[in-house]
C-alpha cells in the first residue's frame, strides 16, 4: 500500500517530448510504503498443523491395528516345521491368527498342562483331527487370561513344532 503526501504530483506525458534532448521535470513526491505480513506464513502454519494431525491419526490407527491382531505362520518359508515366530506376547483380548504357510497339514493345540489355571484348552484349541490343509488357511483364537500358553502342531510336535504365547 502506498500513500502520497505531497499536494502536487506531476505525471509526465510522453506525447510532447522531442527527440533532441528535451528535459522533463517532476514535482517531488513523498512516498511511504507499508508492507502487510505475508499470509502464506499463516497458510504454511495451518498446513503444518494438518500434516501433524494426519501423521498422528495414521500412527494411532497403525498402532491400534497392530495391537488388535497378531499373526503366526505355520511352517517357515524355508520349509521348516515351525511356528514363525515361535514365541509372541499379546494383550488380553488380542486376536491371534495362525496362518498355514508351508509343510502342511498343520493344526494348533494348546497344552492343557501349560496354560493359566482355569483355562479350558478345548475352547481355544483345534481338535487334533482337524487340520489346515491348504496354503493361507487360518485358525484364530483370542486369549483373555493373563499368563503363558504353550501350543503345538499335533502332526509335527515330535519334529519340534511348538510355540508359546504370553498374555500380559
Amino acid at each position: 500500500m502506498a500513500s502520497v503526501t505531497s499536494a502536487a504530483v506531476a505525471i509526465p506525458s510522453f506525447t510532447g517530448l522531442k527527440a533532441s534532448g528535451a528535459t522533463m521535470t517532476r514535482a517531488a513526491a513523498n512516498v511511504k510504503t507499508v508492507t502487510a505480513p505475508a499470509p502464506r506464513l499463516v497458510a504454511k502454519a495451518a498446513l503444518k498443523d494438518v500434516g501433524v494431525a494426519v501423521v498422528a491419526t495414521a500412527a494411532s490407527a497403525l498402532l491400534a491395528s497392530n495391537a488388535m491382531a497378531a499373526e503366526v505362520l505355520l511352517g517357515g518359508n524355508d520349509g521348516s516345521l515351525a511356528f514363525v515366530p515361535s514365541s509372541i506376547t499379546v494383550s488380553p483380548g488380542e486376536k491371534i491368527t495362525f496362518k498355514n504357510n508351508a509343510g502342511f497339514p498343520h493344526n494348533v493345540v494348546f497344552d492343557e498342562d501349560e496354560v493359566p489355571s482355569g483355562v479350558d484348552v478345548s475352547k481355544i484349541s483345534m481338535s487334533e483331527e482337524d487340520l489346515l490343509n491348504a496354503p493361507g488357511e487360518v485358525y484364530s483364537v483370542t486369549l483373555t487370561e493373563k499368563g503363558t500358553y504353550s501350543f503345538y502342531c499335533s502332526p509335527h510336535q515330535g519334529a519340534g513344532m511348538v510355540g508359546k504365547v504370553t498374555v500380559n
